[in-house]
C-alpha cells in the first residue's frame, strides 16, 4: 500500500512539473547581470530580455548585481532556484575568475547549465597612428630592436587585454612593459595620448577610433576577420605562431534547471536570428552573433576553460 502511494505521489509530481514546464513562463523572469547598467553585458542582456518578453509573453527583467569582476552576481545566480525564473548573463570572465582568483564561490561548469552563447567579442591590436609599425611583424621587429622599452596597456592583471598582450609576447618572443588601467576605454585614451605603444582593447571600444584613423589597427584576435573591418588581418594570418582569443557573452541558468525550459529559451533566441533588427543590434560594433545550442555551448565551455588555464599557467598570473 505504501509503495503504491509513493508511486502515485511520484506520478503526480512528474505531471505537475511537466505541466509547469509546458506553461513556462507563467510569471516574470529575471536575468541577473553581474555588471553595471550600461556595460556591454548589460546592453546585450536587455536586447535578449526584450526578445524573450515579446516571444514568450512574460516580462524578462534585467537585475544588475555588479562587483568583484562579476563574481558577486555569478554567485547570486548560482544559488538561485533552478526553476527557469532566474537566468544569468554569463561572460568569459566567469571562466577566467576561478582560474585567476584563489577563492571564488561558484563553479562556472558545475553550478550552471548553458542555454546559448550570444556573441563573441574579439579584441583589436592597435597602436597610435604615429607608430612606425604598420603591421604586426613590423611591431615585432620594433619591439625586438628595443627590448624592454615599449609598453602596452591593459584593464589590469588578469583582464582580457592583459592576457591577450601576454599571449602576444609569448608568441612573438618579445619583451615589453605592462601598464595597467581600469578598463578598455582607458587603454584607448592612453593610446590616443601616446602614453603607451600598443594595446588590445575589445573591438566595441576600439572600432570607432580605428575606423576614424585616430588609432592604427594591426590585427584582430578572432579566428576570422571582422566584417566591420574586413581589411584588418587576424593574428593567425599576421604572424607565425598566431593565436585566437576573444571574449563572449552568453545566457546560462542555475544547474538543475529543467532541460525543456533551457531548450525553449534557446529555440526562441535561435529563431530570432531571422530578425535583422535584433541581429544588427547585437553585432553592429564588431561583435559576432553566435546562438549555439546548449550542447555546443557546454562543449565550448570545456574547451575555453582548458585554453585559458594553459595561458594563465604560462603567464603565471594569480589574483587575491
Amino acid at each position: 500500500m505504501m509503495k503504491r502511494l509513493a508511486l502515485l505521489a511520484l506520478a503526480a509530481s512528474i505531471l505537475t512539473t511537466g505541466a509547469a514546464q509546458a506553461q513556462y513562463p507563467d510569471k516574470p523572469v529575471r536575468i541577473i547581470v553581474p555588471f553595471i547598467a550600461g556595460s556591454a553585458p548589460d546592453v546585450a542582456a536587455r536586447q535578449v530580455a526584450q526578445r524573450l518578453t515579446a516571444s514568450l509573453g512574460q516580462q524578462f527583467v534585467v537585475d544588475n548585481k555588479p562587483g568583484v569582476a562579476g563574481n558577486i552576481g555569478a554567485e547570486v545566480a548560482a544559488r538561485a532556484a533552478p526553476d527557469g525564473y532566474s537566468l544569468m548573463l554569463m561572460t568569459s570572465s566567469h571562466i577566467l575568475s576561478p582560474l585567476l582568483y584563489a577563492k571564488v564561490n561558484y563553479d562556472p561548469l558545475k553550478d550552471f547549465v548553458p542555454v546559448t552563447m550570444i556573441t563573441r567579442i574579439p579584441s583589436l591590436m592597435v597602436v597610435p597612428p604615429t607608430s612606425p609599425a604598420r603591421s604586426v611583424m613590423e611591431f615585432v621587429a620594433l619591439a625586438k630592436s628595443m627590448p624592454g622599452k615599449l609598453n602596452y596597456g591593459s584593464g589590469g592583471a588578469g583582464s582580457l587585454a592583459h592576457l591577450s598582450a601576454e599571449a602576444f609576447r609569448l608568441a612573438a618572443g618579445i619583451d615589453y612593459i605592462h601598464v595597467p588601467y581600469k578598463g578598455a576605454p582607458d587603454i584607448v585614451l592612453a593610446l590616443l595620448s601616446k602614453q603607451i605603444d600598443v594595446g588590445f582593447p575589445t573591438m566595441p571600444t576600439a572600432v570607432r577610433p580605428a575606423q576614424q584613423g585616430t588609432l592604427r589597427p594591426l590585427a584582430v584576435t578572432s579566428a576570422s576577420r571582422s566584417k566591420v573591418m574586413p581589411d584588418v588581418p587576424t593574428l593567425l594570418e599576421a604572424m607565425p605562431g598566431g593565436f585566437a582569443l576573444d571574449a563572449w557573452l552568453a545566457l546560462a541558468a542555475p544547474a538543475g534547471t529543467p532541460a525543456p525550459i533551457v531548450t525553449r529559451l534557446y529555440s526562441v533566441l535561435a529563431e530570432s536570428l531571422n530578425d535583422p533588427g535584433f541581429r544588427s543590434a547585437l553585432d553592429s560594433d564588431g561583435s559576432e552573433v553566435v546562438f549555439n545550442s546548449p550542447a555546443e555551448f557546454a562543449a565550448l565551455l570545456q574547451t575555453e576553460t582548458a585554453k585559458w588555464q594553459a595561458l594563465i599557467t604560462r603567464v603565471g598570473v594569480k589574483l587575491e
